[in-house]
């Protein structure tokens, strides 16, 4: 899969208007919420703190570990052994057979996409690397996206430096591209780099703390957000 939109940027194919699509994962392409709750609880109880309810706790979802914990916990909560537990949580639940899965229409719209000439793939993520590439190995996706930015390559949302490092790997211009995301940091990321702002009303934060964050357009389902980029 993906090898047209490989093919295309390698002939430096760049066709307007929107040339550049940018994806967020958890939230957004795929859904790991149970995971994500349960390693975020683990991580709480290996420094003895209570956790936040479960909205809170999927609430912070997009961004870095660090400021994920640092938000929930505050700032004189030891923020990076949570972090530390979170991760450690998270590799023994992938061990034992947790996961995640995608959003239903997730695999056609990537499928499709990444078959057009006049479109580039990319991701933003407050994942890892490695956690991403496990992703895109899982569902056949390492040959879609043309950049793919990480918590490790800059700092975490809402700064557009994702956006940014993006844009410039990829020689497109703010006006071609669109950032697609569930969360108010991807939303307020997108529009501080002056991309096109685009929420899913499927994940972690309500539609209205998505316009409130800036979104230029909001989808509920992927059908829709096929036709807003055809568009």
């Amino acid at each position: 899969m993906c090898s047209a939109a490989e093919e295309a940027i390698g002939r430096g194919d760049r066709v307007a208007p929107l040339r550049l699509v940018i994806f967020d994962l958890d939230g957004t392409l795929i859904n790991s919420a149970e995971m994500i709750v349960a390693a975020k609880r683990e991580a709480f109880a290996a420094v003895g703190w209570p956790a936040p309810p479960r909205a809170e706790l999927l609430g912070a979802v997009g961004l870095s570990v660090p400021e994920n914990f640092r938000m929930l916990a505050g700032a004189e909560a030891p923020y990076e052994e949570m972090g530390a537990a979170y991760k450690a949580a998270w590799t023994r639940l992938l061990a034992a057979g947790a996961g995640h899965e995608l959003f239903a229409g997730a695999a056609e719209l990537i499928d499709r996409l990444s078959a057009a000439p006049d479109a580039t793939l990319g991701i933003a993520t407050g994942n890892s690397r490695r956690g991403v590439a496990r992703i895109l190995a899982q569902y056949g996706w390492e040959r879609c996206f043309a950049t793919i930015q990480t918590a490790e390559d800059a700092p975490s949302k809402p700064a557009p430096a994702m956006i940014l490092h993006a844009l410039q790997a990829t020689g497109i211009a703010p006006s071609g591209t669109a950032m697609i995301g569930d969360t108010s940091y991807d939303m307020a990321m997108a529009r501080a780099a002056g991309v096109q702002a685009i929420g899913v009303a499927w994940g972690y934060h309500e539609p209205d703390a998505l316009r409130a964050a800036g979104a230029h357009d909001i989808v509920e389902t992927f059908d829709e957000l096929a036709a807003l980029l055809a568009a």
